[in-house]
């Protein structure tokens, strides 16, 4: 790109961070006073994403100059400082706005630092990755197993509250509490709310046809297989029911929601078990749906296994009523609550919502980014969430690939990263992260090489395993040996869909006049 050109194009990326500061103020003032500048930081970070900044790049490369790519935390400064030394390459002297709010990167990298410092509670004064242990059942009875983890690296249990009970966690909990008193050193803990349960209640199948139904354990599938899902209706297993008369004697799937077979639609895509299969609604029928198995990476499926609906706009309450329930508990017993199946910015509200009611302002919560609705509204999800002190984002990679497609799960969670560097605000990096070294004993190179790419997050979690204090003391060693000379993902090219998308719900929330 020529020099003059250069020079135009990031002059019409400065004038409009100049125009739009109102907005950018506007928006600063409804968050908490923690995140003024990382509100107007992220705005700006929208502004300059939602247009092809590639050639730009390419030019200031050329030129030996910092690209917009390194940037996301302190927008305003860097697009300023590239265009200074354009300037002066064209003999042209020229100083910034000096009354435009600007972070520098030093500024940038302490605001995170401060952030993730504050939601967990530690006191570091450079970005060290915590390590999140997703907590046994052995946990309840092995005060040992939790001690050796803690020494393995482990900062953070993670109690997940879609199994077990009360009791057990509570013996759980007191275990945490008694290797925290022996050894001196906190262990924080994180609680993940339920959520809406889309699972795979019950199957059943007819030994003959127009015979009553019975409970299997499993079923075998095939590329060609017809199945039936059907509400958790006791009138629909009746047998009297017209579910067995046109049911062809195909497997019946029970789902724990009824809704979500109110929410389908011919034609949408219906996966189990993490997308092992994939299947396509054929038809819809008096409180049922037939799907047909397109593809099936094994053989068996069996009760109790998730269902994503990637394509299905799903009416579920972020907040059931048994998170409701456990509300209380989890204040009581957390140091962070995660907040799954948040979808946008009115779910964000709703909690919090909760939590005042209980009289809560300290607890940290910890939004779950797991399904692909939640991803495009992320800028107004994070927007909504500066307006508490303790928040992080969780990239739940598992739901995630499922929903978004897994040839796209490495590029959604680059753009979430990018947007929570441009908002200050910790990330922890979710799902299967050394799962085979965890259940198995020996990590694959795989799972090594995503170990090392999650040091580019605040906090790293690793599921259960016979092997997990192993995968805690081998994602030590990783994190270790990046820290020192890693960071955030740098590679910022074409317009970002999802940096449109903010822009314009943001606009339509606040004015320049506002």
């Amino acid at each position: 790109m020529e020099l003059e050109r250069l020079e135009k194009e990031l002059e019409k990326i400065y004038i409009t961070l100049i125009e739009k500061e109102k907005v950018a103020n506007s928006i600063a003032s409804s968050v908490h006073p923690q995140y003024r500048s990382s509100s107007k930081n992220l705005y700006r970070y929208l502004l300059l994403r939602s247009t092809d900044i590639r050639e730009i790049q390419a030019g200031l490369s050329e030129l030996g100059i910092s690209s917009l790519g390194s940037g996301a935390g302190y927008v305003y400064d860097n697009i300023s400082g590239a265009l200074k030394l354009v300037k002066l390459l064209n003999g042209t002297s020229w100083e910034q706005n000096s009354d435009m709010e600007a972070i520098g990167f030093t500024g940038s990298k302490k605001l995170l630092v401060q952030h993730a410092n504050h939601l967990f509670k530690v006191d570091s004064k450079v970005r060290d990755t915590e390590i999140m242990v997703t907590m046994p059942d052995e946990a309840a009875t092995d005060k040992d197993l939790i001690k050796r983890l803690q020494e393995a690296g482990m900062g953070i249990a993670r109690l997940n509250l879609s199994h077990g009970n009360e009791e057990l966690w509570s013996k759980i909990l007191k275990n945490v509490g008694s290797v925290e008193k022996e050894t001196e050193l906190p262990i924080h803990i994180y609680m993940d709310l339920p959520g809406p349960k889309i699972r795979i209640s019950n199957i059943y199948k007819q030994d003959r046809p127009e015979t009553s139904l019975v409970s299997v354990p499993l079923i075998e599938i095939n590329n060609t297989s017809r199945l039936l899902l059907i509400k958790p209706e006791p009138a629909l297993l009746s047998e009297g029911s017209n579910v067995l008369s046109f049911s062809e004697n195909i497997p019946l799937i029970e789902v724990s929601l009824p809704q979500i077979i109110d929410n389908l639609k011919v034609g949408e895509r219906v996966f189990f078990d993490d997308g092992t299969f994939e299947a396509v609604v054929e038809t819809i029928n008096n409180g049922t749906a037939t799907i047909c198995i397109k593809n099936a990476y094994k053989k068996k499926l069996r009760p109790g296994k998730g269902i994503n609906l990637p394509d299905t706009n799903l009416e579920l309450p972020s907040l059931t009523s048994e998170d409701l329930e456990l509300l209380p508990f989890i204040i009581k017993h957390s140091d962070m609550i995660g907040y799954s199946f948040v979808k946008n910015a009115d779910d964000v509200s709703l909690l919090y919502s909760e939590l005042e009611k209980l009289g809560n302002t300290d607890i940290g919560v910890i939004f779950k980014i797991e399904n692909s609705t939640a991803f495009e509204n992320l800028p107004a999800i994070l927007f909504r969430a500066m307006q508490r002190p303790k928040i992080g984002i969780m990239i739940a990679r598992g739901d995630l690939a499922v929903e978004v497609g897994f040839e796209r799960i490495s590029e959604v969670q680059n753009e979430i990263l990018w947007l929570c560097e441009a908002a200050q605000i910790p990330v922890v990096w979710a799902t299967q992260v050394l799962d085979t070294m965890a259940k198995k004993g020996m990590a694959t190179r795989a799972e090594i090489s995503d170990a090392t790419i999650s040091a580019q997050a605040e906090c790293v979690m690793l599921n259960k395993g016979p092997f997990i204090v192993e995968a805690t003391q081998t994602l030590k060693n990783v994190l270790g040996r990046m820290e020192a000379h890693s960071q955030k993902s740098k590679n910022t090219l074409r317009a970002l869909k999802v940096a449109k998308k903010g822009l314009k719900d943001i606009h339509g929330q606040y004015t320049e006049d506002a």
